[in-house]
């Protein structure tokens, strides 16, 4: 897809009502190397390349880097490269003369030009063409570009940020990325941290979705209870932030708690197939004992189900105390109450 600012998109960032610092960038170690590379590439108009698995806020750290450079009054033109096709993305990036090709009727402005004075977002830059690739090159080495047909170069002075979830160094070995755009791109680069790895950020990532989605829903959703929070802290979110703002929007929407910490509790990683690194350190009495816990959550929520949820049941069925399986719902993370049934497909999606 291709934007430009003032588009709306994710909570997390709306145009032109970013996130304070605080937010974006958290307590954690590796986003305060993020925080200083912004405050010293802002002022400077040098290429900068940001990595990460998707999700993690790589277009949030690019518009921040724009609206505080001195070019913040020219636009932020953002193109999705693997929306477009090869062959339509040249004329969206480059533009065209009128007869250029079948159907250009008049002189159409690339994005490129319309990021002039301005900055350009190329998002997920492993996937352009070849060939784009090249003229994108051109464009970092001289300022200069050529829409399709014309016979002259234009020159613009416009600010390029790519992202990838990729490792480059990886498609320049599989033959698919230019090794010489690769270094024109990556004059200044910037990791941001999936959400796993930075899970102190949590709570206060958490308030915030609370905040702007309440005044986005018009509702007045109740703050997170220590138990749910110590659920998601415990969640490994592979869709990253994004994921996070997903599953806070339908905790405002529904306002439902034990709906959120039964999807937690479902799509939580398996002890009972522990993921073994030759080579790394090995914890055998706590890999067993989160196996174990494991097994008895399970067979506490199978339990649970086959009583229609009645803890009294349930309690009799195991042959333990009331207060103990509370203890034990409790610690597991598991709802005090069935599900709705209409919760039950929702799962928590990661969308790129």
């Amino acid at each position: 897809m291709v934007s430009v600012a003032g588009s709306g998109f994710s909570s997390y960032g709306a145009v032109g009502v970013l996130p304070a610092d605080s937010v974006v960038f958290g307590c954690s170690e590796a986003m305060q190397v993020v925080r200083q590379k912004v405050e010293k590439v802002v002022a400077t108009n040098v290429p900068v390349l940001i990595c990460g698995e998707s999700g993690t806020g790589k277009e949030i750290v690019a518009r921040l880097i724009h609206q505080r450079s001195p070019w913040e009054d020219g636009q932020f033109v953002k193109v999705h490269c693997p929306a477009i096709p090869g062959t339509l993305l040249e004329s969206e990036l480059f533009g065209y003369e009128k007869g250029a090709f079948t159907g250009a009727s008049g002189v159409k402005p690339g994005r490129v030009e319309l990021a002039h004075r301005g900055t350009l977002f190329l998002d997920e830059i492993a996937e352009l063409d070849p060939v784009l690739q090249a003229k994108l090159l051109q464009l970092l080495q001289d300022g200069q570009f050529c829409r399709i047909g014309a016979t002259e170069d234009k020159r613009v002075d416009v600010r390029v940020i790519c992202a990838t979830n990729r490792d480059l160094q990886e498609e320049i070995r599989a033959g698919t990325f230019r090794q010489d755009l690769f270094y024109r791109i990556n004059v200044v680069s910037m990791y941001l941290p999936p959400l796993r790895e930075r899970r102190a950020d949590l709570p206060q990532l958490v308030n915030y979705f609370l905040r702007t989605l309440d005044g986005k829903f018009n509702s007045q959703a109740r703050p997170v209870s220590p138990r749910l929070m110590q659920s998601l802290q415990r969640y490994d979110w592979p869709g990253n932030i994004r994921e996070l703002e997903n599953v806070v929007k339908r905790y405002v929407i529904l306002g439902n708690e034990e709906a959120i910490l039964g999807e937690l509790a479902s799509r939580a990683p398996s002890a009972l197939d522990p993921q073994i690194v030759p080579g790394a350190p090995i914890s055998l009495k706590r890999l067993t004992r989160s196996a174990v816990q494991e097994l008895e959550r399970k067979i506490i929520l199978k339990v649970l189900q086959a009583h229609n949820w009645n803890r009294k049941e349930a309690a009799r069925a195991l042959n333990i105390g009331y207060r103990t399986l509370l203890y034990k719902i409790k610690e597991a993370g598991l709802p005090q109450k069935r599900m709705p049934a209409v919760q039950r497909p929702v799962g928590l999606t990661c969308q790129d």
